[in-house]
């Protein structure tokens, strides 16, 4: 009970955000010039935490008895229709209507986390690149893990390279890995730190499937930022994503 009441309290507290006016007033004049009339919905779900849908993938290597029944009785639904051109029978991801946010879990060296959380609509470029076991797959910009995570949970590929630039980020993509995927499977699995743009050069034609999960501006983030100076930062250094977004894809 009192648990509960603490989770209900840090989550209330998070819907309580204070809104950076610089960086929206920034958004107000960009995306009303791109955007135009569906500038208004965006905006709404961008400053409104209530909208923040977020899911939960199960782990098909950590089998967790009584797991979905529990989601169900919280009202948790099967986030995509069983009628997608693809959609593995493993791949099990639930999302509910009401706000809030099940339960994080805490890694644990040395035992499998039963289930991933993030927003259901980024697994969506997953399900699209449609991998099959045996596949040679790579995730370009692979942390902090979620799609890797979600692409094993889809097939077995033959060779799986997991890539991460950035060295911190690239410790918390390790540590994701190992916390969601079995001893076995790992040995499959590898993962580095190279500069993604070479990656091209490095092993042209090698790979059935290529995820490209490029740096973005992460708006929602920084439309929420505590310090504007270092909001104001931000949006200078957002104007050049656009370039290295250009040069990963190529």
């Amino acid at each position: 009970y009192f648990l509960s009441l603490k989770l209900e309290k840090k989550r209330k507290g998070k819907l309580q955000k204070q809104i950076c006016q610089v960086v929206l007033d920034h958004f107000e004049k960009q995306y009303t010039a791109e955007l135009g009339d569906a500038w208004s919905s965006v905006r709404d779900v961008l400053t409104s935490p209530w909208c923040w849908q977020h899911a939960v993938l199960l782990n098909r290597f950590s089998q967790s008895p009584g797991l979905e029944s529990s989601l169900a009785e919280q009202g948790y639904h099967p986030a995509f229709p069983a009628t997608l051109p693809y959609l593995p029978a493993a791949f099990r991801c639930y999302s509910r209507t009401a706000p809030g946010r099940f339960p994080a879990q805490k890694h644990q060296p040395g035992r499998l986390k039963e289930y991933y959380l993030l927003n259901a609509a980024s697994l969506l470029p997953v399900l699209a690149l449609e991998v099959q076991d045996g596949e040679d797959v790579l995730d370009l910009c692979a942390a902090p893990g979620g799609k890797s995570v979600a692409i094993l949970q889809c097939a077995c590929p033959g060779h799986f390279h997991c890539n991460e630039f950035d060295d911190l980020r690239s410790r918390w993509l390790e540590q994701t890995i190992e916390s969601f995927i079995p001893g076995p499977l790992i040995n499959l699995i590898t993962i580095s730190k190279l500069d993604g743009r070479q990656i091209g050069d490095l092993q042209p034609e090698f790979y059935d499937k290529v995820l490209v999960d490029a740096p973005c501006s992460n708006d929602r983030s920084w439309l929420f930022c505590a310090d504007p100076k270092q909001a104001v930062l931000r949006l200078m250094q957002r104007k050049q994503l656009s370039s290295l977004q250009f040069q990963l894809l190529r």
